[in-house]
């Protein structure tokens, strides 16, 4: 008997070791299926022993103190054993390893492991997003509160220099051809010819129109001036130059200060133009005189437009 109670311990403290590493490597979705195979491992082993036990005994089913405190806690993984006495010992006291009588042998009922609930850090990691999401917004908001209406400001820098130069706005569509129709309406106002002076743009191809149905020509003329001044324009331009002028002559392209500069000079004009900051940008003619009826003015808006940058005449007010 006592040999055969040795050989139990030993393999109640080998289930024992298996049981503990088992649970060790089980994860929130295997838990459950590990805990029921350690129990039916356990029972099995008592079963097995138990009926060694009884075959020791003469086929005589073993009183139930033979088996008394032969049981196998769940969760136990920290056990030693004494090597003086052969007792097992245990750092976790509510694992009972295996305690042998001379007389009798019983199993005490196996305990359910609870599992620990542990925090879901799913639904943390999205009220921690709702919080970022809530303060992004919050901030948002407040930039938009503290944000400088840029339209706003630009139209009362214009009204104001309006005023003070005794100016009024004609409007131009909004499109490509909004600088080029401005200056065809403020030629048109100041009597000077859309076609200007031979001499500038050296071409027969122009056609007169008149306001701002007269961009075409106007454009036409800027290409000209640019091609037959080559040298003065060249330095400023990215791309080649023919290609430049096509789109000046051919598209819809935005117009800015090159094609300024070019009209100032090719109808001999002064050309201001009033910013949204309240600056007036102004593009003088070779030969200079400073005369008002040879002054064309327009604004330029940066905010105020939908498509962007926008040119609109004016014209001096009544």
């Amino acid at each position: 008997m006592e040999e055969l109670q040795t050989r139990h311990r030993k393999e109640l403290k080998d289930l024992q070791g298996r049981i503990t590493q088992k649970k060790k490597s089980s994860t929130k979705k295997t838990r459950k299926g590990i805990n029921d195979e350690c129990d039916r491992l356990q029972r099995e082993l008592l079963d097995k022993q138990r009926a060694e036990i009884s075959a020791l005994l003469g086929g005589a089913e073993p009183p139930t103190s033979e088996l008394e405190n032969l049981n196998l806690a769940k969760g136990a993984g920290h056990s030693e054993e004494d090597p003086a006495t052969g007792n097992n010992k245990s750092s976790n006291p509510s694992t009972t390893l295996i305690s042998t009588s001379d007389t009798q042998t019983t199993t005490s009922p196996t305990p359910k492991e609870t599992p620990q609930k542990k925090p879901n850090r799913q639904k943390a990691r999205l009220a921690r997003r709702a919080a970022e999401q809530e303060a992004e917004a919050a901030r948002a908001v407040e930039e938009a509160v503290n944000q400088t209406d840029h339209r706003e400001n630009e139209r009362k820098n214009m009204d104001a220099v309006f005023s003070r130069l005794g100016l009024k706005e004609k409007e131009i569509r909004p499109d490509g051809h909004c600088l080029y129709a401005a200056v065809a309406t403020q030629l048109g106002d100041k009597g000077i010819s859309l076609k200007a002076s031979p001499a500038a743009t050296e071409s027969s191809s122009l056609s007169s129109g008149s306001g701002a149905a007269g961009y075409r020509t106007v454009r036409d003329v800027t290409a000209s001036f640019i091609t037959n001044h080559a040298d003065d324009f060249a330095p400023f331009i990215e791309e080649s130059l023919p290609e430049y002028v096509r789109k000046i002559r051919d598209t819809a392209e935005w117009g800015g200060q090159l094609e300024l500069q070019a009209i100032a000079q090719a109808y001999g004009v002064h050309v201001n133009v009033i910013q949204g900051d309240g600056r007036i940008e102004k593009f003088e003619p070779q030969n200079s005189n400073k005369e008002d009826d040879k002054t064309i003015w327009l604004a330029y808006y940066r905010h105020t437009y939908g498509l962007g940058e926008h040119y609109n005449a004016l014209a001096k007010a009544s």
